[in-house]
């Protein structure tokens, strides 16, 4: 197959990286908890100490059995060594700009700051509880929502039992918050 075809860019990770900056605001901090900032160095040791070994063997393996261009473990190989190096690099640089901040610095606080897991009731009397977490740790699915999310931009700085407007794309929607709480020192952080 001819590499015109199968090039990929050299500025993936550049573009990864500028897309999740956007996400940041000028001037502020990537702000993340204690065990998010834990699970990226995690998974940067495991691709560094684990998983980029073994590919390197696969590679060489393969580039030891001859013709290259039609060796679909070393062209797969050498791809996914790629895919490596780049999340290794866009995980350094995430690891670089973190600002860590702990949560249950605010333990017993009822104020809502970043780390709060924030219960709250909306006017139709459904009832949701959210973690405001760092952007690299968001998870929408589990009631984890970024910190610049326009959610918690809203009730940040609010206290427990305060009402609040919240702006959505369906119009205005009126928010009670019931309870703010944060993790106990030395506890599980998020």
């Amino acid at each position: 197959m001819n590499k015109a075809f199968v090039k990929e860019s050299d500025n993936d990770d550049d573009e990864e990286a500028a897309v999740l900056a956007l996400a940041i605001p000028a001037g502020a901090k990537n702000y993340i908890t204690p065990a998010g900032y834990q699970r990226i160095k995690e998974e940067l040791l495991q691709l560094i100490d684990v998983d980029r070994p073994e590919v390197v063997r696969i590679v060489h393996w393969a580039a030891s059995n001859g013709d290259r261009s039609e060796n679909g473990d070393y062209i797969y190989g050498k791809r996914r060594l790629r895919e490596i190096d780049r999340r290794i690099r866009f995980l350094t640089k995430r690891m670089d700009l973190a600002a860590i901040v702990d949560p249950s610095v605010h333990h017993g606080n009822d104020q809502v700051f970043f780390g709060a897991t924030v219960t709250y009731r909306t006017s139709d009397g459904e009832t949701h509880t959210i973690t405001i977490v760092g952007i690299d740790e968001f998870d929408p699915l589990n009631g984890k929502i970024s910190w610049v999310s326009p959610m918690a931009r809203t009730i940040t700085k609010a206290r427990e039992g305060d009402l609040i407007t919240l702006n959505t794309p369906l119009g205005e929607q009126e928010l009670e918050l019931l309870e703010v709480t944060y993790p106990a020192p030395g506890g599980d952080l998020i």
